[in-house]
């Protein structure tokens, strides 16, 4: 499969370009950026093309990875998808409810294979720990936390812009949800409050009965993220917790490469495909509601 990449920023060249050139099943095809300096230099380091439009980059592929901040992602995922190529998406797939089922729309029309890169969901002990624990069942209870210090130390992604404005809700939320919604079920009722900076308190019932509490930040001390994500299940089995990444991210982007690879061939949808990431941006975007509202 010939996969073109889509960004420039710092996790696409941490994470999406190393990936992408050294899967065995792939060929990394070239890139395009909104900035055509950053494009070439990163195009440099993979010996790839750097695509003067986007236009030109989805004539000459299969598939596109995606690492663009939501609103953008958004929009050219569903020109992709449109063009009929594949889609490995980034979390949050959109920044809207509204730009999400537009992007699940185009996916709908043109049947092309989506996965949706939530990172702890790639990891095999944590997907083999959430596999686990949806077939269990008994749940009575859970709480997460995703705390991070992007925005208290000199962090690459302290300057991203849509960071600073949707903070760690949109940011770290996905990640949470990503784990929660498949063992829990969906949510139909939730609670949004602030914390301290960009911090955000949720309470979430969930359809199958059982109700989470998350808290999510980036804007912790950098004393406080020691124990970055944490993820405890109370229910008839007992007490469970997720099990810690040990792994660099690309290992994870790999396996959700192997996703897309097999979702196209097969025709069978991933688990983690743009129905998924629509739900997350659903819940998201109804916490910032509440919160936007004071709490109400």
């Amino acid at each position: 499969m010939r996969i073109g990449l889509l960004g420039t920023g710092p996790w696409a060249g941490f994470v999406h370009a190393p990936a992408l050139a050294a899967h065995p099943d792939v060929t990394f095809a070239g890139l395009w950026g909104r900035r055509p300096e950053a494009a070439a230099e990163l195009a440099a380091v993979h010996g790839v093309p750097a695509y003067p439009t986007v236009d030109a980059l989805l004539a000459d592929v299969d598939a596109v990875a995606i690492a663009l901040p939501p609103d953008v992602q958004a929009e050219y995922a569903t020109r992709a998808a449109q063009a009929g190529k594949h889609l490995l998406l980034d979390k949050p797939v959109a920044a809207t409810v509204d730009a999400a089922r537009a992007v699940e729309d185009a996916v709908a029309a043109s049947g092309v294979a989506t996965v949706v890169f939530f990172t702890t969901r790639f990891g095999p002990a944590q997907d083999a720990w959430i596999a686990e624990q949806a077939a269990q069942g008994g749940w009575f209870t859970a709480h997460c936390h995703w705390i991070g210090s992007v925005f208290t130390t000199d962090s690459p992604y302290a300057a991203s812009p849509w960071r600073q404005q949707k903070g760690a809700l949109w940011d770290v939320g996905p990640h949470a949800l990503s784990v929660l919604l498949p063992v829990l079920g969906e949510v139909d009722r939730l609670t949004a409050a602030p914390g301290p900076g960009d911090t955000t308190h949720l309470v979430l019932r969930h359809r199958g009965g059982a109700s989470s509490t998350v808290t999510l930040s980036l804007t912790a001390p950098p004393a406080a993220s020691a124990d970055g994500a944490a993820v405890e299940l109370r229910g008839t089995a007992g007490v469970t917790t997720l099990p810690d990444r040990d792994e660099h991210p690309t290992a994870a982007f790999a396996r959700a490469l192997d996703g897309l690879l097999a979702s196209a061939k097969s025709g069978e949808p991933h688990p983690c495909d743009i129905r998924f990431g629509r739900q997350v941006v659903e819940v998201l975007a109804a916490a910032e509601e509440q919160l936007l509202r004071g709490g109400r």
